[in-house]
């Protein structure tokens, strides 16, 4: 008599194993870092270790030093270039960023014509509304010196060429010479109203979730809360808006209300400084997002109606929710600490030796 009961149990699980699966993804790394680099490499294998589906960590040129100073559009372009032409990513794919790597991230779900689709962008500590300082190298007078050279000609043709943060680098007292003049992140956030362009705001909300990790204690984005599209109103470095209250929300200039309203855009904080992500916080946070949920659900929903008695919950939220961590597998921290050639860069520009200068 339980031989009936067994066997619709086996065909309900064999009818999910054939219609559910893991999609690839993959990883676009911070400023600073690169893909062979030992963080950056464990991330992205234990990542397709937890999730049971293929990783890819996209490189940008030679790594670290293009993740600096090329422009934020043109490392956009080596992406979409690059999604286009990998094979496995035909049917589609998820985008996990790594800070800068998210707005690298966004650029290819906006911009990229004719790339694979992209099903789940999962952003850990993505600069999304910007940031409102640079990064610093250190406290010796060349940096000093440098940092009030960048903050003072950030939007000038030269840094918007040759420094990749200055494309999202937005200053809440220079709003008409950011929208003017930076190069990058006014076009992705489609922040100048005779530039809207529709096309950006239908791409980037056909997501299916955007996955907005917040670190507690990131010190490197100005402020923290741009990890999820908060940020300072014009004019004014207080208080932090949240992205509600924000007019790229209000307006929905690039669909995150849209997605917001219809469930998809998942707001979560975790303890740790920028990119201090644990190993169970990557399990709960990152990882079901990895799977194709959508086919899951749909097989679900389906089996319900063959077989009696049998529940899946297919876990989605929509609060910010605030989950404790263990030790760091990823620390961000380190990246955003300017690499020594770029003392030489800087020395160029302002006509002083670091040497002659310490």
């Amino acid at each position: 008599m339980a031989l009936p009961s067994i066997y619709s149990f086996l065909v309900f699980v064999s009818f999910l194993v054939s219609v559910s699966h893991s999609i690839p993804f993959i990883v676009i790394h911070g400023i600073g870092d690169q893909c062979s680099n030992r963080g950056v490499n464990k991330f992205t294998q234990q990542l397709s270790s937890f999730s049971g589906a293929e990783g890819y960590c996209v490189e940008i040129g030679n790594g670290s030093w293009d993740s600096w100073f090329l422009p934020l559009k043109k490392q956009t372009e080596i992406v979409c270039e690059k999604v286009k032409q990998m094979k496995e990513l035909k049917q589609g794919y998820n985008i996990v960023g790594l800070s800068q790597g998210n707005l690298i991230g966004r650029g290819v779900v906006e911009f990229c014509e004719g790339g694979p689709p992209v099903k789940n962008l999962i952003s850990l500590g993505g600069p999304h509304a910007g940031t409102a300082s640079v990064p610093l190298c250190g406290s010796g007078i060349f940096c000093v010196l440098a940092d009030q050279l960048i903050k003072g000609e950030v939007y000038s043709s030269y840094i918007q060429e040759h420094l990749a943060p200055s494309g999202y680098l937005k200053l809440p007292n220079a709003i008409p010479d950011y929208l003017d003049k930076c190069r990058f992140l006014p076009d992705l956030n489609n922040e100048i109203p005779a530039k809207r362009n529709s096309t950006y705001k239908e791409r980037f909300s056909s997501l299916q979730n955007l996955v907005l990790i917040m670190f507690e204690h990131d010190s490197v984005l100005i402020p923290k809360e741009t990890s999820w599209f908060g940020y300072y109103p014009d004019g004014y470095f207080n208080p932090v808006l949240p992205p509600q209250s924000t007019q790229l929300y209000i307006e929905d200039w690039i669909g995150l209300r849209t997605l917001d309203e219809a469930g998809k855009v998942h707001f979560i904080s975790v303890p740790g400084k920028h990119l201090g992500i644990s190993e169970s916080d990557m399990k709960k946070h990152i990882v079901p997002y990895l799977k194709d949920q959508t086919s899951l659900e749909d097989s679900i929903n389906k089996a319900r109606f063959r077989i009696q008695g049998v529940n899946q919950k297919v876990i989605q939220s929509n609060r910010m929710e605030v989950e404790p961590s263990s030790s760091p597998l990823l620390d961000g921290s380190l990246s955003y600490s300017w690499p020594a050639p770029f003392n030489t860069f800087i020395g160029d520009l302002i006509g002083i030796n670091e040497e002659k200068s310490t």
